[in-house]
């Protein structure tokens, strides 16, 4: 029974940094999904030291990967909260990641 714990603690291992490693994908300085954020940004950080391109930029591939996160754990949330869970187990952490890839994979399908 301890093996079978095991494996399922590497299992999702491995895919919540492929889950982090896929939501890096959207902060890219290619990724069309960052243009929404460096404007944000440029607005809500004009006449502060923070202002410069290079920090706007950086800040905003921080917000997009950030939110990508945030937004693939919604449905994954939601089937934890369906199931009665109050931990995650290698299916819901599947969701969050097939919701990371879906949120990675649509932008450079139809936004270019």
């Amino acid at each position: 029974m301890d093996d079978d714990k095991r494996q399922d603690a590497m299992q999702m291992d491995v895919m919540l940094v492929a889950t982090a490693g896929l939501s890096l994908v959207n902060g890219m300085s290619n990724s069309p999904v960052l243009l929404p954020f460096v404007v944000l940004l440029k607005a809500l950080l004009s006449g502060t030291i923070l202002a410069s391109p290079l920090v706007v930029t950086y800040l905003a591939s921080l917000l997009a990967s950030a939110t990508t996160l945030l937004i693939a754990g919604i449905p994954a949330a939601l089937y934890e909260r369906s199931r009665g869970q109050t931990a995650s187990d290698p299916i819901s952490v599947g969701i969050w990641l097939a919701g990371t890839l879906a949120l990675v994979g649509i932008p450079f399908l139809f936004l270019r």
